[in-house]
């Protein structure tokens, strides 16, 4: 007599199968290859494994699960929809079309029960480290040796090209050093790119490789021997103290008669004709597109009580929780819906010693320090660079394989993993994740950047060291272009602060900010604290743009300067004030704050009448023409730097008192 049990899984794994070659084919685009090969590890996680919920996908105890070969987006999309989230048949049939919930790569926010926008290869994966190190903090900060209302796994799928992704490498090293238990990726091992098979440019061994960076590493043979599938899962599940890799053999292509185990099955529909010589080979009804048995249905009816009764068992543990931990409940819950106390903001530092000459990197440092105090979640770290970037948190002990509540997260040199990680960090919630380095090397993170911006996380940037001004290092360290890069992503709030009071408003506005990432651009050199009872005040920084020096008379000449060249501009205005000339001076620390101000005040900044402008910035001028117009003229480096001290540095480059009223002259001479 069959075994009903087994009948009914593999009917569900080639229904998941089956949906997923029908979406591409309609679509006429997508990857068909790795849902056929993974399907039966979905079916195993959401259907028998996974602590879940679909009619709450933001249930925070949930087990999470990450695509980081987001390329398979219908083998999410498929076992979403069978497992009741909010993912319909008609869903499914909009694959990759205007305004559907099933785009072509997972978009978080997008769609019911996708954890993280993936498709860029290896950044899912070092997410979900970021993910991991979240929950490991928070658990740390609230749950008590009786209730534990943090504990979960994290698990997700990864491909030979996240693994042959840098990243990977640097995210799977730091997670192995941390000791990330509870994290558990399948390895779609199924030999197969886009260029045809993998020995033409990959020969790890990668079961030593993780075994080498403190990893578990197990291995299925045959993905569709559900026995061989569960004893995988189980025994990973018994592993807390370190993370798992479970190397899947897989048949990309799975059941297709012509195109498995080839590439051809990879990116690309399979055709009409052999998706149904795929289905009738998978026992599957030829003649239907988007079918689904009722048995199938009925089969995964079960997930949403189970799901529910997780969540409401969860929950009478919270209330226990509330009731013998009232104050511990309270900061867990201003933290998950980041109520912070506003005491911090009475903490932060004054910079009144206007005689005195501080660095923006080392006013960052202060200020975060006394944030911190405050505020239980701002975490973080550098790239290997804390004392350099001012990012130590001197009131909490480190993050650790043996110290879970520690704040300072030594993210070792590794840019690319640390800001995909402070990503994983964000999307977790509760945490205010920052990541620090020179500017310069916010270009080995840009992908991880770029996605944050993509989905509004809540991360901060310390970026220091940030123009020739520092110096001897030379044109490897000196950044040029960056800062305008920056700006070019959307979605990303760049500050660069012109002194110490203005770094003070940065970072308010930074822990504050919603709706996407914050860079605060620092420098390595001294700048003279801005009087504040002579100048406009810092606070302006929060407009985007301010008059922090005004003419007594309606202005002939607009300077506009950010960061280390505000003061520049202000000896320069005073020079020429004495000369007769009237002169406003306009700290510009965000265009991107500036932009969301009302006509009005940007009209009030920068009178459209006065035509006469100056935008001065140590980096290329790309952008500035938007706010001097044809008649003004942009103080820039249009190459890269060079090695030697500051003071050379600017005379050169022409940042000098003497080039910006050079340079003003010239503007006012055109009217």
């Amino acid at each position: 007599m069959p075994d009903s049990r087994i009948d009914i899984e593999q009917l569900s794994i080639n229904t998941i199968r089956t949906l997923a070659i029908d979406a591409v084919q309609k679509a006429n685009s997508g990857h068909p290859g790795m849902p056929l090969g993974m399907a039966p590890i979905a079916y195993a996680l959401y259907y028998k494994t996974m602590k879940h919920n679909p009619a709450n996908p933001n249930w925070l105890n949930r087990d999470r699960f990450v695509l980081s070969a987001g390329h398979g987006s219908m083998l999410l999309y498929s076992i979403l929809h069978l497992s009741g989230y909010k993912v319909s048949l008609d869903d499914l049939k909009n694959f990759r079309q205007w305004n559907s919930i099933t785009p072509g790569h997972p978009e978080l926010g997008h769609t019911a029960g996708v954890e993280t926008t993936t498709g860029p290869l290896g950044q899912g994966f070092a997410t979900a480290i970021g993910m991991a190190i979240a929950r490991d903090y928070l658990a740390a900060l609230f749950n008590k040796d009786d209730i534990k209302i943090i504990d979960h796994v994290i698990f997700g799928i990864c491909s030979d090209g996240d693994l042959m992704e840098g990243v990977s490498h640097e995210a799977a090293s730091l997670a192995g050093h941390l000791k990330l238990g509870k994290l558990v990726f399948f390895y779609d091992d199924n030999k197969i790119t886009i260029d045809g098979k993998t020995d033409i440019s990959y020969s790890d061994d990668v079961q030593k490789r993780f075994e080498s960076y403190g990893w578990l590493v197990l291995t299925i043979l045959d993905v569709n021997d559900s026995d061989q599938v569960d004893r995988a899962i189980k025994l990973c599940r018994s592993s807390c103290d370190k993370p798992t890799l479970i190397i899947t053999k897989t048949h990309i292509g799975y059941g297709s008669p012509n195109k498995q185990d080839k590439s051809s099955s990879h990116g690309a529909p399979l055709g009409e004709e052999e998706v149904k010589l795929t289905k009738r080979n998978l026992g599957m009804a030829e003649d239907k597109t988007f079918f689904v048995p009722m048995e199938v249905y009925s089969h995964f009816k079960g997930i949403a009580e189970c799901g529910q009764e997780a969540e409401d068992m969860w929950n009478e543990k919270v209330d226990e929780y509330k009731r013998k931990y009232p104050k511990d409940y309270a900061l867990f819950e201003s933290v998950m819906n980041y109520e912070f106390d506003k005491e911090w903001l009475n903490h932060l530092p004054k910079f009144e010693d206007y005689s005195e000459k501080i660095a923006t990197r080392v006013a960052s440092g202060k200020v975060l320090n006394a944030a911190a105090i405050d505020i239980p979640t701002l975490v973080g770290g550098s790239a290997d660079l804390n004392e350099s970037n001012m990012t130590h948190i001197k009131s909490s002990t480190s993050f650790s394989a043996e110290e879970r509540k520690g704040k300072n997260i030594h993210f070792g040199i590794r840019e690319h993993a640390m800001g995909s990680v402070l990503n994983g960090m964000a999307i977790y919630g509760g945490l205010v994740p920052f990541g620090a380095t020179f500017l310069i090397f916010s270009d080995y993170m840009r992908p991880a950047i770029r996605l944050a911006a993509l989905m509004r996380q809540k991360v901060i940037y310390v970026f220091t060291h940030d123009s020739i001004g520092l110096g001897e290092d030379g044109p490897t360290h000196q950044p040029i272009e960056q800062i305008a890069s920056l700006r070019a992503i959307p979605n990303l709030v760049v500050i660069r602060p012109a002194d110490a009071n203005e770094t003070v408003e940065a970072w308010k506005y930074a822990i504050n900010h919603t709706g996407g990432p914050v860079a605060l651009i620092l420098t390595r050199q001294k700048l003279p604290i801005l009087d504040q009872n002579k100048y406009g005040s810092a606070k302006g920084l929060q407009y985007g743009a301010y008059i922090v020096k005004n003419s007594v008379a309606k202005p002939d000449l607009l300077l506009i300067a950010t960061g280390s060249e505000v003061s520049l501009s202000l000896k320069a205005a005073e020079q020429l004030e004495a000369e007769g000339k009237n002169v406003r001076v306009i700290s510009f620390p965000s265009w991107e704050i500036f932009e969301q101000q009302s006509d009005e005040y940007k009209n009030q900044i920068l009178p459209t009448e006065i035509k006469t402008r100056v935008s001065v910035e140590m980096g290329i001028g790309m952008g500035w023409q938007k706010y001097i117009g044809d008649s003004g003229e942009v103080m820039s480096i249009e190459i890269f730097g060079a090695s030697a001290p500051d003071n050379i540095l600017y005379e050169k480059y022409g940042f000098t008192v003497e080039n910006v009223i050079v340079a003003a002259k010239r503007v006012l001479s055109k009217t």
